[in-house]
């Protein structure tokens, strides 16, 4: 715990000392308990550091006024700490000081997890009118109307402990500081500079999410150059509170395989680690999982400069990775032996290679043509893998429904039945809340 002056933030460790830094940011009107569920897990690897938003979980009440205030007050708290790189987490409004830290602190972090975030929070007239009730009516309206923003209906209806926490803890928030942390998001827009954003970054959002929802999680991902979407099924904004198994997996693996290595501090450069050769892997041979683009050098081979169109595979299994998720890439490339798998690469290269990597379309609209595509073919075992697809590209199960009813008229009744049955079974598995 801290002492907190006004240039700095009021913060808490956990983990062991000689372990590297993360960096736990809250969303407006929580505190760093919202982070509880992941802290047994991560500290296993991090040393883990949270923050309080100023005037929240009884940190003194200096307002800040915009996301930059915000991150100036981080860094100082962290200079004083001794603490000069980290990676970094951060919910909503935490997920602007990590955007603002990527854009003008680079040199400091090594790595970037943005939750229910967005490079524009709305319109800047509905935080100011949302600062204008405050003033008016204290912040008892705010804090009764949060669950139903932060948490799915069906979550804050079997969680009634936390979802009076989570009322409570907006409730005992100052309202100076809470209206200037409105300012701070009304003010807050990066959106023509996301591609400045140089550090490896994860975009996680809740399917069920009205506030920061999969749309903006796609502005993201289509302006960070280096950046993947992971779409949790069945959560809402508070996505590390209602689903923490799965946040907490997602963040342990984006940040034990997406840590960028430090500047060298006398060029201003970054001091790359050397790549391991790795031999070519035949077609047919199964194809260990990737964390990211790795050129395949044959050893003792002199790389050779590409001609023409660079070859899609590495591209299209970037993509079918994203889309399916990994663990269905890898159990299909396992099972790839020499009948199967030029097929396995075919598909790779050219239907996720050339095709789903395309911009013309964003995947949402290629969830659901496929889908449509899949309920004509009667291909019911590609429907359900793909309609895990389509959540993770950020459909709703309220819009797979709307796309399989149109179906139903264009390909048939008895096919769309069919493929209600399918998809109704995927997203219930989905949906369904771990313990």
């Amino acid at each position: 715990m801290s002492e907190t002056p006004s240039n700095t933030l009021q913060y808490r460790f956990d983990g062991p000392e000689e372990a590297p830094v993360l960096i736990l940011g809250p969303s407006l009107g929580t505190t760093w308990h919202m982070w509880d569920r992941q802290i047994p897990e991560l500290i296993k690897h991090w040393r883990v550091f949270r923050f309080d938003l100023p005037g929240h979980g009884g940190a003194p009440a200096y307002p800040a006024g915009s996301v930059g205030d915000l991150t100036t007050r981080l860094l100082a708290t962290l200079e004083g700490l001794g603490v000069q790189r980290f990676g970094y987490a951060g919910c909503a409004l935490g997920g602007a000081v990590g955007i603002e830290l990527a854009l003008r602190h680079p040199e400091r972090l090594a790595s970037l997890a943005l939750i229910a975030a967005s490079p524009r929070f709305g319109t800047a007239d509905e935080f100011r009118q949302r600062g204008v009730i405050v003033r008016t009516n204290g912040l008892d309206p705010i804090a009764r109307t949060a669950p139903e923003r932060w948490f799915t209906g069906g979550f804050a209806a079997a969680q009634p402990a936390i979802t009076e926490w989570a009322v409570q803890m907006v409730r005992t928030t100052d309202p100076g500081c809470y209206i200037a942390s409105c300012e701070a998001l009304a003010s807050f827009d990066v959106r023509p500079e996301l591609g400045r954003v140089g550090v490896p970054t994860l975009v996680l959002v809740g399917s069920d999410d009205q506030v920061t929802g999969p749309a903006e999680a796609r502005t993201l991902v289509a302006g960070i150059p280096d950046a993947r979407l992971a779409v949790v099924p069945g959560a809402s904004h508070l996505v590390p509170v209602e689903q923490p198994t799965a946040v907490t997996d997602l963040l342990v693996r984006h940040f034990s395989t997406a840590w960028q290595p430090a500047f060298e501090t006398s060029t201003g450069l970054t001091a790359l680690p050397p790549a391991a050769l790795r031999p070519v892997l035949s077609p047919a041979s199964p194809q260990p999982p990737q964390t990211g683009p790795v050129a395949e050098i044959a050893p003792g081979a002199v790389p050779q400069q590409p001609q023409g169109r660079p070859d899609p595979y590495d591209a299209g299994l970037k993509v079918r990775r994203e889309v399916l998720g990994d663990a269905h890439v890898d159990r299909a490339l396992a099972q790839a032996d020499e009948f199967s798998g030029d097929f396995q690469e075919f598909i790779t290269r050219y239907a996720w290679g050339e095709i789903w990597d395309r911009p013309g379309l964003d995947r949402r609209t290629r969830s659901c043509v496929t889908l449509t595509a899949l309920v004509a073919g009667g291909h019911l075992d590609e429907l359900a893998f793909h309609t895990r697809a389509a959540l993770r590209n950020g459909l709703t199960p309220g819009e797979i429904k709307e796309v399989l009813l149109q179906a139903a008229v264009y390909c048939g009744v008895p096919a769309a039945n069919s493929a209600f049955k399918v998809a109704q079974q995927v997203i219930r598995e989905e949906t369904t809340p771990q313990e």
